[in-house]
């Protein structure tokens, strides 16, 4: 299968992606690993990346779709693949369709996690990162240190990262509702949304999108 997920902040799509594509057996394509890769082995499209970073750029959206075709080209993507983080705006998608076209393929669905926007707040704004090991994350609510700001792994300062602040995330999700959110109707006009609720247990939230999977196969 050929999936896009998208969905807002906080919403959960890296967890799902990881799960979705184990599921499927399907390589789990991420926009945030794609640069990270190209950054880290010096890559032609990695190094254009970098400059645009550097000077405080965004990097435009012919670097990240190349970035994306070429992993979609390797082999592993053959039988295919799930898309995490692209594509982010229609432009993106309208090249997507173009890419998939060109070898007489498309996508099968569009996964669009639904969640409230006071609960995606909620989430981001809730968490704490230990200083010593980033890897320990806490929740306020959902995952409780036994001792306030204190990390039960290490014993390291919890503190809130600043793209966490409350501010901060009823921004980005300004920028979600901006450029992304409408590229669900422009996969809405193909047929290819299905909409999952995205509260509950990660693995509730799993069971639904692969139902929903299996109905849009049916």
């Amino acid at each position: 299968m050929r999936i896009v997920l998208v969905g807002p902040p906080g919403a959960g799509k890296g967890t799902q992606a990881a799960y979705l594509a184990k599921n499927l057996a399907i390589p789990h394509i991420s926009t945030g690993d794609l640069f990270r890769a190209n950054i880290s082995q010096g890559t032609p499209l990695g190094q254009k990346a970098q400059e645009y970073m550097r000077a405080g750029q965004l990097v435009p959206d012919s670097v990240t779709i190349s970035m994306a075709e070429d992993r979609m080209d390797q082999e592993d993507a053959a039988g295919g693949f799930l898309l995490d983080g692209f594509p982010r705006n229609v432009g993106q998608a309208e090249a997507l369709d173009a890419y998939l076209k060109g070898k007489d393929l498309a996508l099968d669905a569009v996964l669009d996690l639904e969640v409230p926007e006071d609960e995606v707040v909620k989430r981001i704004a809730g968490r704490r990162i230990c200083r010593n090991d980033s890897s320990h994350v806490f929740h306020v609510v959902y995952n409780q240190p036994k001792a306030e700001g204190v990390c039960d792994a290490c014993g390291g300062e919890l503190y809130q990262r600043d793209d966490d602040r409350e501010d901060t995330v009823r921004k980005r999700l300004e920028v979600y509702h901006t450029e992304t959110e409408p590229i669900i109707d422009y996969y809405k006009a193909q047929g290819l949304v299905v909409t999952i609720p995205a509260l509950g247990k990660v693995t509730e939230v799993t069971e639904r999108a692969m139902g929903a999977l299996a109905s849009q196969e049916a």
